[in-house]
């Protein structure tokens, strides 16, 4: 998978490599290849080839936060009396309090000091706190000074965005404890009420390679085509700063995830274990939303080659708006355990 270029420039290659240990954490040598794009022929250069993993992690539920960053909000835990030994047990805490089960969630975010020379009395303190608002969460200090680390939890029907287009809105729920950073980035867009240059530029359906569910068929290629809609979720105008890896699933049909350090995304189509666990998945587009995602796979195309690799390019790319959605009750998405 490769970033599409505003400018022109020759071919390149951007050699990534990440190694992130602990219990939820991808743990990968990571390679990407960037794109070729020559304004004067408008072509757009990518590559989505297979992954390979040097080791693989053990899925156990996702429990991340920022570091450096203090969320306000009403508490309903106070840290001074409420204290654990990792920012991990903090999170899950709050996620105990936002089970869906008996009532709307009464934590949806929370607060840690886990730095022992820089908390000094406070560390271990796990403040649990409700937002107002969960799409815009009130951030009390951001910053090298900052010694919280702060994460939100999105209840069942809660942290779902719209992505529309001519075609339909695909309705996405966004995963902030698996990818915290990759979604204050998607609050931020929201906050701006447009999203000029959000646009899906390939397109790319299953064709005899899966099936209606996403499964691989038996004895079948790999691709192509590779069963993906592919764009970019950059705003003109808003200066963009690159994501860091996050959580790293295997991509299943429905997984939204960024292209190297975004802001170009793709939709999968399908089931994409071949991959490994090679790209940071930031949501998921609801069942019920995915015929709008093959309908835009099917649109008109042209063929291209993007670092070697044969590709499907929209002949006319599809505008993208997103918005917020709000009380969406109990909704499914296509997460499923690896």
């Amino acid at each position: 998978m490769g970033r599409r270029q505003n400018d022109s420039e020759p071919s390149r290659f951007i050699s990534l490599t990440f190694l992130l240990a602990g219990f939820i954490s991808c743990a990968l040598v990571y390679t990407v290849l960037s794109v070729a794009l020559n304004s004067n022929t408008n072509s757009k250069g990518s590559n989505f080839e297979p992954l390979t993993l040097a080791e693989e992690s053990n899925d156990g539920g996702c429990c991340r936060g920022i570091e450096k960053l203090e969320l306000w909000g009403g508490a309903v835990k106070w840290g001074s009396d409420h204290k654990f030994n990792s920012s991990e047990e903090c999170c899950q805490a709050c996620k105990a309090m936002c089970t869906g089960i008996d009532g709307p969630c009464l934590c949806d975010t929370w607060v840690f000091c886990g730095n022992k020379k820089a908390c000094g009395s406070k560390f271990g303190e796990c403040w649990l706190k409700k937002q107002k608002d969960i799409f815009a969460p009130d951030r009390q200090e951001a910053g090298e000074h900052v010694i919280w680390t702060s994460g939100l939890i999105f209840g069942k029907g809660e942290g779902i965005v719209g992505l529309e287009s001519e075609h339909g809105t695909l309705h996405i729920k966004l995963f902030p404890d698996c990818a915290p950073h990759s979604v204050a980035y998607i609050l931020e867009l929201l906050t701006l009420r447009h999203c000029a240059g959000c646009q899906f530029y390939r397109a790319e359906g299953r064709g005899q390679l899966w099936d209606s569910e996403g499964n691989h068929i038996k004895k079948a290629p790999f691709g192509p085509p590779f069963a993906i809609i592919q764009g970019t979720l950059e705003a003109q105008g808003t200066p963009f700063k690159n994501i860091p890896t996050e959580e790293c699933p295997y991509i299943r049909r429905g997984s939204v995830a960024w292209v190297g350090s975004g802001p170009e995304f793709f939709i999968s189509l399908a089931d994409h274990q071949e991959w490994k666990k090679a790209y940071t998945v930031f949501g998921s587009v609801l069942p019920e939303d995915m015929e709008i995602a093959e309908k835009i796979a099917q649109l008109p195309t042209k063929s291209d080659v993007w670092n070697n690799i044969n590709v499907s390019v929209l002949e006319k790319p599809v505008p993208l708006l997103l918005r917020r959605l709000d009380g969406w009750g109990d909704l499914n998405t296509n997460v499923k355990s690896d």
